[in-house]
């Protein structure tokens, strides 16, 4: 074994070395390196002005159903805060029937006023519109929301992409895209462009086709795809050309899917519906994500509806089975999948399993595992099993201006797992360059994800 040389010199006299010594610099190269990473978000729930947006802003354009958000009435009535405001002011003192009535700037206010004015915003949720607020130059100590109003109404939407980017470091934005939502799918028919804005990319949302094939089925019927709920050859062959055909229109980078905690695979024979879906899984879904050369994302985990007087407020989480994700990677591996889970308690034995299998790509701190205690512990547990094999962190930002504070947020919790982990290396005597740092940080935050989905 070598031995660690004592004199510093010793370690730099190369004129062109890139070796860093001292713990201090170590920190400074990742945080630079971090910092200065443009990331390409895997998993968000964003889309551009092509799809319509229902905020008033200075082009005097509005679209009531408009699917691109953004500005402080959305940002503030964001699910996360309706839940956590109806802990401060509980449905027995304020009705869920009333909330939902009132229009979105009222429920803003009523939220900005019993989170940020009359008690400390110390959710996670809370700070993040303080991060982004003052990331735009906002102060975040206002009473009401009307200065903020007054910003965003202001803006282009297209500009406002423009300029939540740049500060995000973001370089390219992945939407999800549900083909069972009418009112995005019409928007597909009626436009066949409406996806060629090239800072975001497609991707194929097909939950129905699993979770409930026999409505899904008679979708298909309506649209024209003789898909029948006897899941015959013919049938299947229908699956798979609808598949193909919204491939091409959204030119899609890969499949997805959200799973309940409950979700198994095989699934039980006494579950008809279960089962319906496990045969166009087989059949239809995987066929085609592996002649095209697509990822599959299973995101698995959600409770829907807990609480329905909540509405998208109203989901919880549960543990879910990452043996039946083994199964799946075992029995199909010429395809690729993308998995995330929601449940804490899932993440190590998904850790374990991606050991075993390359066609499984851990990704991110998903919806209630995107706080900061828990991305930093979860990315620390997938460093020290799976090396930077994995994605660490996707926004699943529904909201544009979300991007802002959930990178700012993550990009902090990285670099410091990061650095921990790199001081460690170098008190064993391995030499640590600002090209390895700079490598490891592209890989993390985008370059695994384009090497997973290259054909």
């Amino acid at each position: 074994m070598t031995p660690v040389p004592t004199d510093v010199s010793a370690r730099t006299s190369s004129p062109a070395s890139d070796l860093i010594v001292e713990s201090e610099a170590v920190a400074a190269a990742v945080l630079d390196s971090v910092r200065s990473q443009k990331i390409c978000d895997i998993h968000t729930h964003l889309y551009p002005p092509t799809f319509g947006t229902p905020v008033a802003n200075r082009t005097g354009r509005t679209d009531t159903n408009g699917l691109m958000l953004w500005g402080i009435d959305e940002l503030v009535t964001y699910h996360y805060l309706i839940a956590e405001v109806f802990r401060v002011v509980p449905d027995s003192e304020l009705p869920y029937e009333t909330f939902w009535s009132w229009p979105k700037q009222r429920q803003a206010d009523h939220i900005w006023q019993y989170l940020f004015v009359e008690n400390t915003p110390l959710s996670e949720a809370c700070r993040g519109i303080l991060t982004t607020l003052c990331r735009l130059g906002l102060d975040p100590n206002e009473k009401s929301l009307s200065a903020y109003r007054f910003f965003f109404n202001r803006m282009d939407p297209s500009e406002y992409i423009d300029r939540v980017m740049e500060i995000s470091n973001v370089s390219s934005i992945t939407m999800t895209n549900a083909v069972f939502d009418d009112n995005e799918r019409s928007r597909w028919l009626s436009d066949p462009s409406i996806g060629n804005d090239q800072r975001f990319r497609s991707v194929l949302r097909i939950d129905p086709l699993v979770r409930n094939y026999p409505m899904a089925s008679a979708r298909l019927q309506q649209w024209g795809y003789h898909a029948s709920t006897d899941l015959t050859a013919s049938t299947m062959a229908e699956i798979r050309r609808f598949l193909n055909d919204w491939v091409a229109r959204q030119n899609a980078i890969y499949i997805a899917m959200s799973l309940p905690p409950e979700y198994l695979y095989p699934a039980p024979d006494n579950d008809p519906v279960a089962k319906a879906g496990q045969h166009v899984l087989e059949e239809a879904i995987l066929p085609v994500c592996a002649e095209q050369h697509l990822p599959l994302a299973l995101m698995i985990g959600s409770s829907l509806q807990t609480n329905p007087a909540l509405r998208d407020a109203g989901d919880t989480v549960g543990k879910a089975d990452v043996s039946s994700v083994a199964r799946l990677c075992r029995q199909f591996p010429s395809n690729k999948f993308l998995v995330t889970m929601l449940s804490r308690e899932n993440q190590h034995e998904l850790c374990v399993v991606a050991r075993k299998f390359g066609n499984l790509m851990p990704f991110g701190c998903w919806w209630f595992l995107n706080n900061p205690s828990l991305i930093e512990e979860i990315t620390e547990m997938r460093l020290e099993l799976l090396g930077k094999s994995f994605v660490p962190q996707h926004s699943d930002a529904r909201i544009l201006d979300q991007l802002i504070y959930k990178w700012d947020h993550s990009r902090e919790i990285i670099a410091r797992v990061l650095i921990d982990n790199y001081q460690r290396i170098a008190r064993t005597g391995r030499h640590i360059h600002r090209r390895d740092i700079q490598r490891d940080v592209e890989a993390l935050f985008g370059g695994n994800f384009h090497r997973f989905l290259a054909k």
